[in-house]
């Protein structure tokens, strides 16, 4: 980071961006406060308001280094880290402390835990002062150089280290490789045996390697400042890409310790290279010169974006908080000023553009380079070639239509006149005849019309069947044609016993699934599962004829799967079973306008011998595209638990997801269906199938098939690659409910029919009461005799009684009655049904 504009009471200004906001840190002295606090260290954090055009003071603190008078405060470097024992992005500081009377140097790494409070890390003492460059990288670990010597210390090493090797020019890394490692790249002093001159080590592992793969020899020397964009391990062999600015007023792209691209930089002394995510509009990189110059290169393009001048430092952060990163520049104060942050500018030049106390004197941006003119002519040419195509078909259409309607008008005239009329065949007029009276011409339209209609056979078509055994389980599977056509969502596969001499055959025990897979065979690399919610990727037309777009699977096949135990199988007897397809008939195949049937198929029979029990490993070699392959995969999707979660990082983007996990150690892709990963290390007791899904940067559904234990272990890993304010949930998945769920919502259904259907009739008695007249009612007789008021009141006294035993027992309808009773036992058959479902699945 380079320094701040300072005051008369403020002095090494020093900042950096974190979380959004810009944090000022600066070596304070003031005796008024305190004499006996001479060294202190002030902290300041601003973030951005739109509606004001400024930035604003969010928090502010102070801690004491020194007490002492004599002591001499300085800021060396500060710079935002990873805490690995915190697994969180911190902002540190690292400040030097000097005694006048003695010649030894006290160094303290302060850490920014939260908005008040500056904590120390590292404290230790060198004989001498830091020059040069000072890096603060993930750990944290404090790197510095200091004759041909490297030296660092962090939490963990306890202490002060110095590497093994002497080394000069040296240039400090972290290559991003699972939880990253830091290294060091230089020139051997002396040279060492059986080791190149561009030697490199890694701090974590300590040991050497070969710098030219990250830095050809001739570079080292002349490089001012790197960056490692991204970095792998193929077959053993480290292979990254690094952007590097060297002293010839260059910025150079490597690629596996080779030359890719250059670009010339207008100012020469880099300090620093940053990289600014903009979103769709892509990466830039920020160079940051000592003079106060700036500069913004396009990764695509390697060309240069806009320049700056006067700047005191250059910051990438999101401060708008719209996902994507901006540049701010805060530029120098060269009149009288009350604070650092009054000429500033935040861009991204994509069309973001704040900035203040500039006025006239903000930079122009440089005109975008040849090639991206290029580019674009290049579009707008063949957008220009479609449309003169377009209108060419068009033309041609219109001429076709105006010769047609000029032999309509021959052809009416001639009949008219008497005159024979002789017609031009419609080939020759790019016509195609609606009908024909030629009998093959008919045939050819009735079996073209059977491939366009999807077949309404009764019964589906069987392509194979197959089985497998594992994990002490048999798997049976049956893929059907693509012409079947029939519903995923009622299909199902259940396996019989095979019936002996005077037995029935019985219903085994099994839990069925149902797989989309690709018509045109194993070559195609697309599985997918309708109860899982997965998106279809659908595939090309077998016809040249436009068609209307449907979001169903036709065109497909599909693979129904059946999993059971297989030692209940082997201790009763049973070497064969018989595969049962059960499925939804189109209520067109039957009769138009008729409700959907349940049909049942049997498909074939299922043999196990001797051969099938010595268990194989599933997907020894998913490298190759074979039947036996995709059923392999097939059988662990349906014995392996599944489970799926979506991973929402609010604050940062997730990163490449997909490529961590192909980087890490044992995970293979499974060409059949690549966006399945597998893991199948020789220690796991079953392997584990990996599948991401990215949603867009900030979200993504990952889908593990594995045991319990493994997704626990790999979610441990994940969480250390994630960012640290992202967070995990289960998806809602688009799959059947569970029996116990049916049970309860089948028991639920059968308790409300009742209650509705009891409320109805007896609403229906008493409105059928009210509508014949009111009851404990008599008309008072005029003479008011004694006689006539005790019989008004016995009568009125036996309709009360006659209304409470109607109450007590209603008499209703038998019509309605016997309506009611052929609801209830259906919905009771229902939950009937439940129950032996879920007391099988028990």
């Amino acid at each position: 980071m380079e320094k701040l504009s300072s005051d008369d009471s403020n002095r090494n200004v020093h900042g950096l961006s974190h979380g959004g906001k810009i944090i000022l840190f600066a070596c304070k002295r003031d005796p008024a406060v305190n004499v006996s606090e001479r060294g202190g260290l002030t902290f300041r954090s601003f973030y951005f308001e739109r509606e004001g055009n400024a930035f604003l003071n969010a928090t502010e603190g102070a801690t004491a280094i020194s007490r002492k008078l004599s002591a001499h405060v300085d800021i060396v470097t500060c710079k935002c880290a990873v805490d690995v024992q915190k697994r969180v992005k911190t902002a540190f500081v690292l400040v030097t402390k000097k005694s006048e009377k003695g010649g030894s140097f006290k160094y303290s790494l302060l850490a920014l835990r939260s908005s008040h409070l500056l904590e120390p890390c590292i404290e230790f003492k060198l004989p001498y002062q830091m020059k040069g460059k000072v890096c603060i990288l993930q750990g944290p670990t404090v790197l510095w150089s200091h004759d041909n010597s490297v030296s660092y210390t962090s939490p963990l090493a306890e202490g002060v280290r110095k590497i093994p090797i002497q080394m000069s020019k040296c240039l400090f890394g972290e290559l991003p490789i699972q939880k990253g490692q830091l290294f060091a790249l230089g020139l051997s002093e002396p040279l060492l045996a059986n080791h190149s001159p561009t030697l490199g080590y890694l701090f974590e592992g300590g040991h050497a390697f070969d710098g030219s793969l990250i830095l050809p020899h001739p570079y080292i020397s002349i490089t001012q400042c790197m960056r490692v964009l991204t970095a792998d391990r193929v077959d053993d062999v480290l292979r990254c890409a690094v952007i590097a600015a060297t002293s010839s007023k260059q910025l150079v792209l490597f690629e596996n310790g080779t030359v890719k691209d250059t670009c010339e930089v207008p100012f020469g002394q880099v300090e620093d290279i940053q990289m600014v995510h903009t979103g769709r509009n892509g990466c830039l990189f920020v160079v940051s010169f000592k003079q106060g110059h700036v500069c913004a290169v396009w990764k695509e393009t390697f060309q240069i974006a806009s320049c700056w001048s006067d700047v005191d430092s250059a910051h990438v952060d999101d401060f708008l908080g719209c996902g994507t990163e901006q540049i701010l520049l805060i530029f120098r104060n060269k009149g009288i000023s009350s604070g650092p942050l009054e000429k500033f500018l935040i861009t991204d030049l994509c069309g973001i553009s704040y900035s203040c106390g500039q006025g006239s004197e903000v930079p122009k941006a440089s005109p975008p380079p040849q090639e991206n003119s290029l580019l674009t002519l290049r579009a707008l040419e063949s957008r220009l070639q479609s449309g003169l195509i377009v209108l060419q078909e068009l033309e041609r259409e219109v001429r076709v239509k105006d010769r047609v309607l000029q032999q309509s008008i021959q052809v009416l005239t001639d009949v008219l006149s008497g005159r024979e009329t002789v017609l031009s065949q419609p080939e020759q007029e790019g016509l195609v005849a609606l009908w024909d009276s030629d009998e093959d011409s008919n045939d050819e339209t009735l079996d073209d019309k059977s491939h366009e209609s999807p077949a309404l056979s009764s019964k589906p078509k069987i392509d194979k069947l197959w089985h497998r055994i594992t994990e002490e389980q048999l798997v049976v599977g049956l893929i059907l044609t693509a012409d079947s056509g029939i519903p995923a969502s009622g299909v199902s596969l259940s396996l019989l016993t095979e019936p002996g001499q005077n037995s029935t055959p019985a219903v085994i025990q099994t839990r069925s699934q149902v797989f989309w897979l690709p018509a045109c065979g194993p070559s195609t690399p697309t599985l997918s599962s309708p109860s899982s919610g997965f998106t279809f990727s659908e595939p090309a037309a077998k016809r040249s004829r436009q068609h209307i777009a449907s979001d169903d699977f036709s065109g497909c096949r599909l693979a129904v799967t059946a999993v059971t135990k297989l030692a209940p199988l082997l201790t009763s007897g049973c070497v064969k079973c018989r595969a049962m397809l059960h499925y939804v008939e189109k209520a067109e195949a039957v009769f138009p306008g008729s409700s959907p049937t349940t049909a049942v198929l049997h498909c074939g029979e299922v043999s196990l011998d001797i051969h099938d029990l010595c268990q194989k490993p599933l997907l020894q070699n998913p490298q190759i595209k074979t039947d036996e392959v995709r059923e392999d995969l097939l059988s662990l999707l349906t014995v392996l638990d599944n489970w799926v979660l979506r991973i929402d990082s609010p604050d940062y983007s997730l990163g490449d997801i997909d490529g961590w996990i192909k980087r890490r150690e044992g995970f293979k892709k499974i060409n059949v269906s690549p966006e399945y990963l597998l893991l199948d290390s020789p220690g796991s007791s079953a392997p584990m199938l990996l599948r991401w899904h990215q949603i867009n940067p900030f979200q993504g559904d990952l889908s593990i098939h594995s045991s319990q234990l493994q997704m626990l272990q790999f979610l441990d890993s994940m969480l250390s690659y994630l960012p640290d304010s992202c967070f995990l949930q289960p998806v809602k998945r688009a799959r059947s409910q569970s029996t116990a769920q049916k049970l309860a919502s089948a028991l639920e259904k059968e308790v409300l029919s009742l209650r509705e259907g009891l409320s109805s009739l007896l609403c229906v008695k008493d409105e059928e009461e009210r509508n014949k007249g009111h009851t404990g009612h008599c008309e008072i007789p005029d003479s008011g005799s004694a006689e006539d008021l005790i019989r008004c009141c016995r009568e009125v006294w036996q309709q009360n009684v006659e209304k409470s035993r109607l109450r007590l027992n209603p008499v209703v309808d038998a019509g309605r009655y016997r309506e009611m009773i052929q609801s209830i036992s259906q919905v009771k058959m229902e939950s009937d049904l439940a129950a032996l479902r879920q007391l099988y699945q028990s």
